[in-house]
């Protein structure tokens, strides 16, 4: 069954997060993670474009980690590339929302 670029990556995010919920199963519980297209333009600044944010809720709704897959892909020199990539912003998002470095997150943060 051939699957498109949008699910092939969807199921990277997965997998990234998937390994992290393993570690820290009690902190993730209740975060939403959803992948979005591309970045609401009127909520970046500057000329960097995001590949990921953490949202925290003081409301009572679940905090919320984003990956954005088209900024992803564009940085991606190939399918390896592209599963480091996701890895690695999973990480740098779960990392802010804990309040922790990524290295403290997963100790092979970067090493790809």
């Amino acid at each position: 069954m051939t699957r498109s670029r949008a699910e092939r990556f969807d199921e990277l995010v997965l997998d990234a997060v998937e390994a992290l919920e393993r570690r820290f199963a009690d902190e993730l519980d209740g975060v939403e993670f959803a992948v979005e297209e591309v970045p609401d333009p009127r909520r970046t600044a500057g000329d960097d474009v995001p590949l990921g944010s953490a949202h925290t809720s003081t409301t009572g709704e679940p905090h919320r980690v984003v990956v954005y897959r088209r900024p992803i892909e564009l940085r991606a020199a190939g399918t390896s590339d592209l599963s480091s990539l996701v890895h690695d912003v999973v990480v740098e998002q779960v990392a802010e929302l804990l309040g922790l470095s990524p290295d403290e997150v997963d100790p092979a943060y970067g090493e790809d």
